[in-house]
């Protein structure tokens, strides 16, 4: 402790499954089999939609680039999960403040990049059924790249920036009522102050323009497209609306999640269990529905997964 009475500790707590001590073993298998599946589920549509040349569309690269995004995050948090499991049981666990602080930058600019992303694939599905005409010069490859570049970069940047704003605050707290780092619980722990009340009003810019702001914007793109459906042939409408449900349950399904850890941080609740519970389903649902989603429910990549599959069976 120094003498303004915050703690200069190296190291962080993480609550994890604290309050499920007794079923580790339990929670151990459950995590390294979703994350098995899905490594394998994420890297089956992405390797299908880049190796079959007619997928090679603005709308599939769009996925392909979510779903790399979900393995990216999976990869990041399902490992930590598993080894704080494997050598720490369900307890209390230890990390150093910087690795969270990087695991915290990582999640964090991949949960905004997937907001953005999911904003471009309904920009994209807005163009492609409202103006067909013009879709092919409005969306070239050069600017889906640029698109990408975006909903990559302009998250990692934002979010790099309350980063290192976090890295600087003192904290008077060292335990974290999480299972993993993310950038906003680890400023929970500051000791207040004019920083962290800048802090504060940073990391709601960043969830307004990476979250509330692509979210409206998918709001809206969707409901033109219902618009023109309703004006066009049952048909029409049939064919547009199936390319654009995958989307709609992707984003429901992120924006559920999101919803649920703002009520949370907002109740401020200090029981492990709710704490753990909600953790625990932001952490499963979005990674495990996404590959499904996507696998099943778009039709020229179920044409191909189904293919693919049978011919292993068959040799």
């Amino acid at each position: 402790m120094t003498s303004a009475g915050f703690n200069v500790t190296s190291s962080l707590t993480l609550v994890g499954f604290s309050s499920m001590s007794g079923h580790s073993s339990l929670l151990f298998f459950v995590f390294l089999l979703l994350y098995l599946f899905v490594l394998f589920s994420d890297s089956l549509v992405i390797y299908i939609i880049c190796s079959q040349r007619a997928l090679h569309r603005p709308m599939f690269a769009f996925v392909a680039s979510f779903l790399l995004n979900s393995l990216t995050a999976s990869t990041l948090i399902y490992p930590k999960l598993l080894s704080d499991l494997l050598l720490s049981g369900a307890g209390l666990v230890q990390v150093s403040r910087t690795l969270c602080l990087c695991q915290g930058f990582l999640v964090s600019s991949l949960g905004g990049s997937s907001f953005m992303l999911l904003s471009a694939m309904a920009f994209d599905r807005y163009l492609s059924i409202c103006h067909p005409m013009h879709y092919a010069v409005l969306v070239t490859p050069a600017k889906v790249v640029l698109m990408l570049l975006l909903c990559w970069m302009l998250p990692a940047i934002l979010v790099g920036v309350s980063t290192l704003l976090a890295s600087r605050l003192p904290l008077c707290r060292a335990q974290l009522d999480r299972a993993y780092c993310e950038i906003n619980s680890i400023m929970t722990l500051s000791c207040g102050g004019a920083a962290a009340q800048l802090s504060g009003i940073y990391i709601l810019l960043i969830v307004t323009a990476t979250v509330f702001l692509p979210a409206a914007f998918m709001l809206f793109s969707y409901a033109r497209i219902l618009f023109i459906c309703l004006r066009r042939s049952r048909s029409f409408s049939s064919k547009a609306l199936q390319t654009c449900l995958p989307h709609l349950l992707v984003f429901f399904n992120y924006s559920i999640s999101v919803y649920l850890d703002l009520m949370l941080r907002h109740l401020q609740s200090n029981r492990e269990s709710d704490t753990t519970l909600i953790t625990s389903m932001l952490i499963l649902v979005p990674t495990v529905l996404n590959p499904v989603v996507y696998g099943l429910k778009l039709k020229e990549v179920f044409t191909h997964v189904k293919r693919l599959l049978s011919c292993r069976r068959d040799s």
